[in-house]
């Protein structure tokens, strides 16, 4: 079994990824946080919090930031990211997305999204294209609390320095 946690750096992001840990301590299964990034595209990065105002784009920098996030919370967790092209829709970045829960055999998905799942919602919500798959369960996270996050990052016994591995493409 893989958890698969969709991670954009985001606060709902996180509390997701500690979710996907919390379920790991009871199933002890496999947690990959998956990254998408459109290449270039300082607005998106900039949205994310990946880059400061002014800032140029850099993908290395960006890759470094989100795995370092990805390790303060998820130790354990493996880290794998695509890039897409700079001007790609929600559409193309979801559908990286669940290509991505296939590749990894997900048996439960984590996003965070305060509109995944509902009725009615945005066209697009990369979290309610994500959900749709029928490959794997997923489990939505709308709320950041209650969460563990601060708990995890900050009590940690697995609590180091990021590594400077992580998967390319």
């Amino acid at each position: 079994m893989t958890f698969v946690v969709a991670f954009d750096g985001s606060e709902l992001a996180e509390a997701a990824l500690v979710r996907a840990v919390e379920f790991n301590k009871v199933l002890g299964d496999r947690v990959v946080a998956v990254t998408i990034i459109p290449d270039g595209n300082r607005s998106y990065a900039r949205e994310r919090g990946w880059l400061d105002a002014g800032e140029p784009f850099d993908r290395e920098d960006i890759l470094a930031g989100v795995h370092e996030q990805v390790s303060r919370l998820a130790p354990a967790a493996d880290f794998v990211h695509r890039t897409v092209d700079e001007h790609a829709t929600a559409g193309t970045i979801a559908s990286r997305l669940r290509t991505l829960a296939l590749d990894e055999e997900a048996t439960l998905v984590f996003v965070g999204s305060e509109n995944a799942g509902r009725l009615a919602t945005t066209l697009s919500s990369v979290g309610s294209t994500v959900a749709a798959g029928d490959a794997y369960d997923v489990v939505i996270v709308r709320h950041p609390r209650p969460s563990a996050v601060e708990a995890v990052r900050d009590r940690s016994p697995f609590r180091r320095e990021k590594s400077e591995f992580f998967l390319t493409e």
